[in-house]
């Protein structure tokens, strides 16, 4: 396959290197001519624009660093909505605004054009080695097509759902990890000024049930995921240690914002005869807020088994 990509910086570049080791022809463009260098000199050829790369392939991703460029590559004058041929496919890497995605497949829906979104997780490392997870969202006739390069590029795809749900899947990934960053350095400080060395406090990390990510793997799956709040670890006792920490923050002078956030919750779940019951029912509060209930059922979309894998490629 003859394959456009726009975009070619630390993660876009050896994505597209990866469509090159899989025996593609590639067709490359970027802002600066001289981020490609490196896969011009492996095979690739250059494209002086996205309308010159769109006019000569059959499937063209791009990987750009936010909305604005993605915006700017596809609705530009010459951009690739108005330069994408019928029949051609579209995949859009970049960690986006679902709004702006579904904007853009509708655009190009009306010219006979297919759009996957499918950001990747696993960063510069991972797509230099192909150990990314692709989340693929659009229509599974368009995901299914679209497989055989999401596999070129990352081990491991989900089909995430309609188009845009890839972006919204990867937002709300990155945005538990950065706030986890927060919640992680809020207690390391603590624990460091209250008299621990740094090197132990980071190691009991890694160690105990938050290093082997028991709570996402194993205990809310089994509670909060269920609806099932027969107590495993009472909110009583979650209170209790979260009271305590605070305790320690305020004998160090430490602040705890998001701590002392997650114990307010807790104030309210007890405050409504929850003590009893397993400490994730206190998530409940934020279901209660939204709107949203967020409950799985089948094993298999706890452990992501086969049948979360995505369509199959297109034959």
């Amino acid at each position: 396959m003859k394959i456009g990509f726009i975009g070619v910086g630390n993660i876009g570049a050896p994505i597209a290197g990866q469509l090159l080791a899989a025996g593609h022809d590639l067709v490359v463009h970027d802002l600066r001519r001289e981020a490609a260098s490196a896969l011009l000199a492996a095979g690739a050829l250059w494209a002086g624009s996205p309308a010159a790369l769109a006019a000569e392939c059959e499937a063209v991703a791009t990987c750009l660093p936010g909305p604005r460029e993605m915006e700017a590559v596809c609705l530009a004058p010459g951009g690739l909505v108005a330069s994408l041929r019928p029949g051609s496919l579209y995949i859009d890497h970049t960690t986006n605004a679902p709004a702006l995605v579904r904007r853009v497949h509708a655009l190009l829906a009306g010219k006979g054009v297919a759009m996957v979104d499918a950001p990747v997780s696993g960063g510069m490392e991972g797509a230099q080695t192909r150990d990314l997870l692709a989340m693929a969202g659009g229509s599974p006739e368009d995901v299914a097509r679209a497989r055989p390069l999401l596999d070129a590029i990352a081990k491991r795809v989900i089909y995430t759902g309609g188009i845009g749900t890839g972006s919204i899947a990867k937002i709300m990934h990155n945005s538990a990890t950065f706030t986890l960053d927060l919640v992680m350095a809020e207690c390391w400080t603590t624990g460091v000024k209250a008299g621990i060395d740094a090197a132990t406090i980071y190691k009991v990390f890694t160690e105990a049930a938050l290093g082997h990510q028991m709570n996402l793997k194993v205990r809310l799956p089994a509670t909060y995921l269920r609806g099932n709040f027969a107590p495993r670890f009472s909110l009583s006792l979650a209170h209790k240690d979260l009271r305590l920490a605070l305790d320690l923050a305020r004998e160090t002078g430490t602040p705890m914002r998001l701590n002392a956030l997650a114990k307010a919750e807790m104030d309210e779940a007890m405050a409504r005869g929850w003590a009893d019951r397993d400490a994730s029912i206190f998530l409940t509060l934020q279901e209660e807020r939204a709107g949203a209930t967020v409950r799985v059922d089948a094993p298999a979309e706890i452990d992501q088994g086969e049948n979360h894998q995505g369509p199959a490629p297109a034959r």
